[in-house]
């Protein structure tokens, strides 16, 4: 393990934000509030930040827009933050998204779970050597949704790539996920608790040192105060901090997360930060929903 790795696995035992896209009225990226944004992560204390992740609209961005998204995080963090850049779909796709990474000064990219509808043990074993062997002195993060994957196929993987560092479990299931990640290696990886702060008590107890986070994107001092309260073994603390967020996340979580993002940017739009735009195939939240957001927003010390 190289000491450039050794920087990046204790950067990813951490909240992991996952940064929204804001979009302007001609639906285009809004880059100035896209920037804002990511200052205000920064000036909060967040100190990764993954963008191109699913709560960054990943799969309605195109081509250009990812990298747009991409090489305008890496300029307004400059040395403030880790970045971990999400890359996917076809294998070329990915691999040309990882080396664009590398080329504008990341140390990271997460590989969003295969879009495909018959994905093999083997295949994703091959799906992620073939991105980490591209870009080796990037490290790697796979993102794991798949309940069928054996711990072992990921501690292969790393037999071949040894980039592989870490990894986002989103896997809801917290039994599953101990014996996952005893099966790959507890401490060959950086475990990431992939389900955010709703599951970050629960993936903590049974190893995970960092988790991703939407909900940082509205209130970055609740998900720092959830942090602080795991890593010092707090969990009545943490749980206090879980009762806080409960309604939020549940409401991003109804109807198999329809509104994850919606509820997000609804929340930010009702504190006057970006507009609650959302591309297809999630939509803004109906006018009567929006009263119950804002109010759970404007009940956080933001």
């Amino acid at each position: 393990m190289t000491a450039a790795f050794e920087i990046q696995r204790a950067a990813l035992a951490d909240v992991v934000a996952i940064p929204v896209t804001p979009f302007a009225e001609d639906g285009t990226v809004d880059q100035d509030a896209h920037r804002a944004l990511l200052r205000r992560l920064l000036d909060g204390g967040v100190r990764i930040l993954t963008p191109n992740g699913n709560t960054g609209e990943f799969y309605a961005l195109s081509p250009q827009e990812r990298q747009l998204v991409t090489e305008s995080t890496l300029d307004e963090a400059g040395a403030r933050a880790a970045i971990l850049v999400g890359v996917g779909h076809d294998v070329p796709t990915a691999i040309a998204s990882a080396r664009h990474a590398r080329d504008r000064g990341a140390h990271m990219v997460m590989v969003h779970q295969p879009v495909h509808p018959y994905v093999s043990q083997g295949g994703w074993v091959d799906y992620h050597r073939a991105i980490a062997e591209a870009v080796p002195d990037l490290g790697v993060v796979p993102y794991i949704r798949n309940a069928q994957l054996p711990g072992a196929r990921l501690a292969e993987l790393a037999d071949h790539c040894p980039n592989v560092i870490g990894v986002k479990y989103a896997v809801p299931d917290a039994a599953r996920f101990a014996a996952f990640a005893r099966d790959a290696g507890l401490e060959r990886f950086v475990w990431v608790a992939g389900l955010a702060e709703p599951y970050a008590p629960s993936y903590f107890s049974a190893g995970a040192t960092g988790f991703t986070s939407g909900l940082v994107n509205v209130a970055p001092a609740v998900s720092l105060n959830m942090i602080e309260a795991l890593r010092s073994g707090d969990y009545p603390g943490a749980m206090k901090v879980w009762e806080q967020i409960r309604r939020f996340e549940e409401l991003r979580a109804e109807n198999g997360s329809a509104n994850n993002v919606t509820i997000v940017k609804e929340a930010l739009a009702s504190l006057g930060l970006c507009r609650r735009d959302v591309r297809p195939p999630s939509k803004p939240l109906p006018e009567s929903e929006r009263p119950e957001v804002a109010a759970i927003a404007a009940g956080w010390s933001i």
